[in-house]
């Protein structure tokens, strides 16, 4: 929790998050973009950004690598070697 790349993923997460909620409040209202209450979406979508900042300082000391319960590790990408002529 202590790392920048925590709070970068964190910050992340959230942003996600929150327009995940933000349209998923939009679309309920199967309305036309001028009827939404925008107010009222994006209060859903802060709220679910708050609830993904306590998720993500809940379960900081779970792993080493970021906010998520689970570790996540990278991959290598096996590209080729340039050949040099």
């Amino acid at each position: 929790m202590n790392t920048l790349a925590f709070w970068k993923a964190t910050v992340e997460r959230m942003v996600r998050t929150m327009a995940q909620g933000t349209l998923g409040a939009v679309s309920a209202d199967a309305l036309g973009i001028l009827d939404v209450d925008w107010g009222e979406a994006f209060s859903v979508g802060g709220l679910a950004a708050a609830l993904a900042l306590l998720t993500a300082v809940a379960t900081s000391g779970t792993t080493t690598t970021g906010p998520g319960i689970t570790e996540t590790v990278a991959t290598p990408v096996n590209r080729p070697r340039p050949t040099v002529l």
